[in-house]
């Protein structure tokens, strides 16, 4: 029989008393790999509790030990590296090499964790009126939780817990139903630490315990990421509730091509970007703006494309890996018919691909369409799969206009070897994270993953900075000492009679 998944509650692995219990499948062939429980009440109010009484003697640990803690953390992540990746490629099918860069991102941040001393400092104004300072302090909230996606289950995790348990919260996470198995592993790594009982839950199921830590008081600060319907419903039942809450949600990235930029680099870049990770990255480029006469390149892209094959995670010639389920590989499939329906011209079609070890999984191949608009389904939906749509324009500034117009705001990236159209593009363009030659501009983690408009829900952004002032709250101190409170010693001196 096929081993259930544990909950992580207060320190201990144990198994659930849920009578509703969820499959968890490999991609690459479907067959069940996990049952996963769907937390009853109780365990989900047992987490919160634990997580609140951790909190009272978290919060009061030096900063500095706090910082160990992330650093043997991140030791041991960097130990266990192909091991995750292994878990990574089992739960959603990635290949070897794209696992890999997934576990390593979030080390990343791990590593950024470990700095949170110069993060949480204040700021101080001697004399601000006479005889007083004031000065500021940065203190945790509590119990913060986070709800991550199946599309990167070591890195998004890893966005979330370290830095809010570095600031001195305690945290309960919520990690997705198709692919749970590698955060229970990073929370026996971090157990393996030394963190103490407590200061980590991991919990499992779907809506109803989603709306659970939505709606418990206990809960200050939800971090989300994940689909346009679901970030929306986090972001207003949260704040209802009145939480802090950071919700990412869809995305359609343009990458605008000059015709003065590099070809090779071009196609080279669009292949990778639009198709890698069977584009199910919210950060893939699924829309090539040609501007110019670079519209020419479309046979020489169609053509490396086509080269590109799925395959299963250990195949090294697999270009990527398979949709997460068959629902998704429908959900593409569907909207590639569309695509054609609508009038765009399906340069190269996978709809119909095969891996032949694997004749179960849920393959698509890469798709490429040109002569699509702004008005078809297309192009106005994030399709989340290896499907890259091109559009063609005659100005820099018609293509700006394009992207301004979209209502995600994720990431976008220009191609040129003009500076000053560069210096144009990146100053008028209204997306938050911007690549001048660099087609998927994902930020390290000592800045913020600052995705805008439609792309994200609330004010403070994942990592970085951002993300230590999201999971704390600031405290004003204002101060004043009297010299007639000054304490004198005793008089030595020789008295008189």
């Amino acid at each position: 029989m096929t081993q259930p998944v544990s909950l992580f509650i207060g320190g201990d692995f144990c198994q659930s008393d849920s009578s509703e219990w969820i499959e968890v499948t490999n991609p690459a062939n479907n067959q069940i790999i996990a049952q996963l429980p769907c937390a009853t009440a109780e365990e989900m109010e047992r987490a919160i509790d634990s997580a609140h009484d951790a909190f009272a003697s978290w919060k009061e640990v030096a900063v500095s030990e706090r910082a160990r803690l992330m650093l043997r953390y991140q030791q041991l992540l960097k130990e266990h590296h192909d091991e995750l990746a292994w878990l990574v490629s089992k739960e959603t099918g990635k290949t070897t090499v794209d696992a890999k860069g997934d576990v390593w991102r979030g080390i990343e941040v791990v590593e950024q964790a470990a700095n949170i001393a110069s993060n949480m400092m204040g700021e101080t104004v001697e004399n601000v009126a006479t005889d007083i300072d004031s000065y500021s302090l940065i203190q945790p909230l509590g119990v913060c939780c986070g709800i991550t996606p199946f599309n990167f289950p070591a890195m998004i995790p890893l966005w979330m817990f370290p830095l809010a348990i570095a600031a001195g919260n305690t945290f309960v996470l919520k990690p997705s139903e198709q692919v749970p198995l590698t955060a229970m592993r990073l929370a026996e790594l971090f157990e393996q630490a030394g963190a103490p009982k407590g200061v980590l839950q991991v919990v499992h199921g779907s809506k109803a315990q989603v709306d659970y830590l939505l709606a418990h008081p206990i809960i200050k600060a939800v971090s989300f990421v994940g689909s346009v319907p679901v970030a929306k419903h986090i972001y207003h039942t949260g704040t209802a509730y009145n939480k802090r809450v950071q919700a990412f949600a869809g995305a359609k990235n343009h990458m605008v091509v000059m015709p003065d930029a590099n070809k090779a680099q071009v196609i080279n870049n669009l292949v990778g970007a639009s198709v890698g990770a069977a584009g199910q990255r919210c950060m893939a480029i699924s829309v090539a703006v040609f501007v110019g006469e670079s519209n020419t390149w479309l046979g020489d892209l169609a053509q490396e494309l086509a080269k590109v094959k799925p395959g299963a995670w250990d195949d090294q010639s697999a270009g990527y890996g398979p949709l997460i389920s068959k629902e998704a590989k429908a959900r593409v499939l569907a909207l590639i018919e569309q695509g054609k329906a609508q009038g765009a011209k399906c340069e190269l079609d996978g709809s119909h691909c095969e891996v032949a070890d694997h004749p179960d999984g849920n393959w698509v191949g890469p798709t490429l369409f040109s002569g699509v608009t702004p008005q078809m389904s297309i192009y106005q939906q994030e399709i989340f799969g290896p499907v890259l749509v091109c559009l063609e324009v005659d100005t820099l500034d018609q293509a700006i206009e394009l992207i301004n117009n979209n209502p995600y705001g994720n990431g976008t990236s220009l191609f040129t070897s003009s500076g000053g159209a560069a210096r144009k593009f990146q100053h008028q363009i209204q997306v938050g994270q911007v690549g001048i030659n660099v087609p998927i501009p994902v930020p390290l983690p000592f800045f913020s993953f600052t995705g805008w408009r439609g792309s994200f829900y609330g004010d403070l952004h994942a990592y970085g900075k951002q993300a230590v002032r999201f999971y704390t709250e600031t405290k004003t101190v204002t101060a004043r000492w009297f010299d007639d409170d000054i304490p004198t010693g005793p008089n030595m001196s020789i008295q008189l009679r």
